[in-house]
């Protein structure tokens, strides 16, 4: 019954932004999808209230998600840019990243502490992209409009931008190893932490 009223929200959503994705949207326009997308958060929200549990929290973090990515939208609708574009890859990271920790919260021990170490892993990894996407798609327009040695400097932008990314993306990897070593004990553990040091170059 959730799922298929969680579908139906998504679709409605869905539909208040066909009707002005064609076009350039009015205030008037804005405003309204707006109003629309938080009317359909109150009602997904109280469609959580029957349930138990964490699996009412998880409704309640589904609901909430839904509607902060849905205004992202909506602003990068009404006022299109790279960095409305960019907001809306972290209302998504942060939508996906709440939901997933509440899915956690059905675990114990070292097994729910390595799902919350992966769930943030997939959130550092969303946000790494979406900030890499942003500054190669910055680098390459400026490049356009000037000079080869812009081009240049764009390159080398963009270069970084990948080279930070994959930074971040390791460390959270890194962070997930060491949690997964500490379900061991002893000589175990040790080989465990030894081995994800030396898979992701720590001293």
């Amino acid at each position: 019954m959730k799922r298929t009223t969680m579908t139906a929200i998504a679709a409605a959503v869905s539909l208040a932004f066909s009707a002005v994705a064609m076009g350039s949207m009015t205030k008037d326009e804005y405003q309204a999808s707006k109003k629309t997308i938080e009317a359909n958060y109150k009602t997904a929200k109280s469609g959580c209230e029957p349930l138990k549990e964490n699996v009412k929290d998880i409704c309640k973090a589904e609901a909430k998600g839904r509607e902060q990515v849905a205004l992202a939208e909506l602003h990068a609708m009404y006022q299109p840019s790279l960095k409305a574009s960019y907001e809306v890859r972290i209302a998504k990271a942060e939508a996906d990243y709440a939901v997933a920790k509440e899915k956690c919260d059905d675990k114990a021990g070292n097994a729910k502490d390595v799902c919350e170490k992966e769930a943030k892993a997939a959130k550092t990894a969303a946000k790494a992209d979406a900030k890499a996407h942003m500054k190669t798609v910055d680098a390459t327009k400026e490049a356009n409009e000037k000079s080869s040695k812009a081009q240049i400097k764009a390159n080398k932008q963009v270069a970084d931008a990948r080279k930070d990314a994959s930074a971040d993306k390791r460390e959270a990897e890194y962070a997930v190893a060491k949690e997964k070593c500490d379900a061991l004990a002893g000589n175990p553990k040790d080989v465990c932490l030894n081995d994800a040091k030396a898979r992701f170059s720590k001293s």
